[in-house]
């Protein structure tokens, strides 16, 4: 088995939380699968939640024509398997909140027509992403384009106002998960169980986030799984998708 591995990094990214605070937006600490997906797909040329709108304008679900399915790049890269770790202390990314102004003339009702905006932006964030080798077309492609430092749209960080670097772009061998060896990626909670003893010679830390993981069919809604990062060792691994490299356990979601 092997992979295609690079570093993703950005001076600031914001990966918005769906559900709205009247003060400000919100990030997820890390670029989660969908989005990670998303910018998969920017390198690749693939559309997105945009072109399928502008599909669909003006016509009606019931309508022949309409297209009820997902945005391009989840339709065509939804089966990768992708390992997200986390390059920072404990997994934690400073974060700091940003205030702009919004003034186009529909932006707020209020006079002047100006919406001050309030939102959360990850600080230096950086983390080295494993894609899994499925054997598909758009895997050999996608290793085509990342080798040669090729891409289509301009990947971000979230938002086009947090453009994406990335790079020690390498393919890897992946072997059998080592047993008893704490896993050094961010992996699902539910599947495997964390040990109790604080390992040795180091500070103990368990940082757990909800996240998105799937895209959900009909009206495109997250469906989400606490994603935990730790220190521990695990115990109990039922999940099939674990491989190592270089004495490393790597979680692939």
């Amino acid at each position: 088995m092997n992979g295609i591995s690079f570093r993703l990094s950005g001076k600031t990214a914001c990966f918005r939380k769906p559900d709205v605070n009247q003060f400000a937006y919100f990030t997820y600490n890390n670029i989660h699968k969908v989005a990670l997906l998303g910018l998969l797909g920017a390198i690749l040329g693939y559309g997105g939640y945009t072109q399928l709108f502008d599909k669909n304008r003006g016509l009606k679900p019931k309508d022949k024509n309409y297209d009820n399915g997902y945005p391009e790049f989840y339709e065509k890269l939804q089966e990768f398997k992708v390992s997200i770790i986390p390059i920072a202390p404990h997994g934690y990314f400073s974060k700091k909140i940003q205030v702009f102004n919004n003034s186009v003339g529909y932006a707020s009702r209020e006079e002047g027509g100006n919406l001050i905006v309030r939102e959360q932006w990850l600080e230096n964030p950086s983390w080295q992403i494993i894609v899994l080798n499925n054997g598909s077309s758009e895997y050999k492609k996608l290793k085509e384009y990342l080798i040669d430092k090729k891409s289509v749209f301009i990947p971000y960080l979230g938002k086009n106002d947090h453009p994406a670097n990335i790079d020690n772009v390498m393919e890897i061998e992946l072997n059998e998960k080592i047993e008893n060896i704490r896993l050094s990626s961010l992996f699902i909670e539910n599947s495997c169980e964390i040990y109790n003893g604080k390992p040795r010679g180091e500070l103990s830390y368990i940082f757990r986030e909800v996240s998105p993981i799937i895209l959900q069919k009909e009206f495109h809604f997250y469906e989400y799984k606490n994603l935990i990062f730790t220190n521990h060792k695990v115990v109990s691994i039922e999940y099939k998708d674990i491989y190592s490299n270089d004495n490393k356990n790597y979680f692939f979601i």
